[in-house]
């Protein structure tokens, strides 16, 4: 891991993490963030500066160099302290993709395609049970139609019942209870 990356990861390679629940908290994290963002071009101004010199470098040259590196190790300094303040998780596998050399937005889109492979799959699980159980009633009805009252209206009077139960007890439509609120 290299010196760039050392901002946004902990000391064993793992994001750095940082809970503050306040609104106030959200808007030191977001200037934080823009002076990360500032500090992050500042050092690759700095690295493009020292790739320069280092390329036409003479011996006139050793104190600007020194100079630079030490601007450069300076603003990477000031990176870490600003990082520590801003509480941005980074997923490990875009870390890892950054590491080989590709672009992260490919993680997202990943992602994004996962959820709507797997959310398609559920949507056609659902669908096809809705179907059998459609086709289940009708067969049901035709061959057992009294049955089917019967289930129908005691269904309906248990729906009644919930219902009535879940405005006087706290109770939701799901049987869940309701959270009771804090003072």
């Amino acid at each position: 891991m290299d010196s760039s990356q050392s901002s946004s990861a902990g000391g064993n390679g793992t994001p750095i993490s940082q809970n503050n629940d306040t609104a106030a908290g959200a808007g030191d994290s977001m200037q934080n963030l823009k002076q990360i963002n500032k500090s992050i071009e500042k050092t690759l101004g700095l690295i493009h500066q020292l790739t320069l010199t280092v390329s036409n470098f003479s011996p006139a040259l050793q104190m600007p160099l020194l100079q630079r590196i030490n601007g450069l190790v300076a603003e990477l300094d000031n990176m870490v302290k600003l990082a520590e303040n801003c509480n941005i998780e980074v997923p490990m596998e875009v870390v890892n993709l950054i590491d080989e050399g590709k672009n992260p937005d490919e993680f997202t889109r990943d992602v994004i395609n996962n959820c709507i492979a797997k959310n398609q799959i559920t949507k056609g699980k659902t669908d096809a049970f809705k179907n059998l159980r459609k086709h289940l009633f009708e067969e049901l009805e035709q061959n057992f139609p009294d049955e089917v009252e019967t289930f129908r209206e005691s269904r309906a009077a248990s729906a009644a019942e919930l219902k009535r139960l879940a405005q006087t007890q706290s109770v939701l439509p799901n049987g869940d209870l309701r959270p009771k609120a804090e003072h």
